[in-house]
């Protein structure tokens, strides 16, 4: 128990870091401090490397879907950055670092996952517009967009995290020499 309530809240120490720092001009901090948060996640991880190849898919899925929220003029970032600013894709990292602990048990509810990415992509950026780090583009309608978009984020996300959470990495092949022993 004590692992899981640890990641989830190390994961909201790490939104308000992310979130609250670009909100007030300091987009570094939230980076700074998912970085902190991915290596002791990491550093605890029962399979670390299968957890960084995790990390890196929901970073690089992150970049490429926010970044078309931008392309598509569904929300903006401050700066009009035209990609993904890197305190969100850290964000993404972040969120990625509970679907083997504090949302494991979405692996087991596809429905269940599809309605939590519903409600809570948009309810995310809905906070994050309230606090002044993006702005939505046409309020109701990019929130209906967010959350069409993570009815399918979510499920993949954790349909990627129970494949490598399931998959051990292979044992070392054996020393020629030890086999002849």
């Amino acid at each position: 128990m004590l692992p899981t309530v640890k990641n989830l809240l190390f994961f909201k120490i790490g939104w308000v870091a992310c979130v609250g720092g670009a909100a007030q001009g300091l987009p570094w901090l939230g980076a700074v401090v998912v970085f902190i948060i991915a290596i002791d996640h990491l550093r605890t991880a029962t399979l670390p490397r299968n957890e960084l190849k995790l990390l890196i898919a929901a970073a690089m899925f992150g970049l490429i879907w926010d970044s078309s929220l931008v392309w598509f003029e569904v929300l903006k970032y401050p700066n009009n950055a035209r990609v993904a600013p890197y305190w969100i894709v850290s964000l993404w990292v972040l969120f990625a670092t509970t679907l083997n602990l504090g949302m494991r048990w979405l692996q087991k509810h596809w429905a269940i996952a599809m309605l939590v990415g519903a409600l809570g992509g948009p309810m995310s950026f809905f906070a994050g517009a309230k606090l002044g780090a993006v702005t939505l583009a046409h309020d109701s309608v990019s929130l209906l967009i967010i959350g069409a978009g993570w009815v399918v984020v979510l499920p993949l996300l954790v349909q990627v995290a129970k494949r490598l959470s399931t998959h051990t990495s292979p044992p070392p092949t054996a020393h020629p020499i030890d086999s002849q022993v």
